[in-house]
């Protein structure tokens, strides 16, 4: 295998791995960037209650904590993905063991983020429901993900 094949296929190791970890990785970096700032944003937007403001910080706070060590796992297995990708000889068996503990971990906080999400979800009613999906759909556009 060429070094080229050997290269995009750590790349599509390595990206699925960080993909699976991107969500931690955006709250904990807003979380950083302001205590409250995303949610204050989020609060704004649907025009949430005192009272639901209550019900929801608790909620963020708590996927926040679960969410960082799985976060922090990912950056290990990334670490770890290099290293067997940038070996002299590749072990196919210990990148399929990488490879898998990624997507479990990833399956993990992919399970995180829905009960974060369904929790705020049940403390907003459905117009503010619609006016987030509405707000996070115009957002998608300015991302990462936003389609070419």
């Amino acid at each position: 295998m060429s070094i080229v094949n050997r290269q995009t296929i750590a790349a599509f190791l390595l990206g699925g791995a960080l993909a699976a970890g991107a969500g931690a990785w955006a709250v904990d970096r807003h979380h950083r960037h302001g205590e409250h700032a995303p949610l204050a944003r989020l609060y704004a937007e649907v025009q949430a209650s005192d009272a639901q403001k209550a019900k929801i910080d608790p909620l963020v706070q708590a996927a926040l904590k679960d969410l960082k060590p799985l976060h922090e796992q990912l950056n290990q297995l990334h670490k770890q993905l290099l290293q067997q990708a940038s070996a002299p000889s590749i072990d196919r068996a210990a990148l399929e063991t990488t490879r898998q503990q990624g997507l479990a971990l990833a399956d993990q906080a992919s399970k995180r983020i829905i009960q974060v999400v369904a929790d705020v979800g049940d403390a907003l009613t459905p117009d503010q429901r619609k006016k987030l999906a509405d707000r996070l759909e115009h957002m998608r556009g300015f991302g990462p993900h936003r389609e070419m």
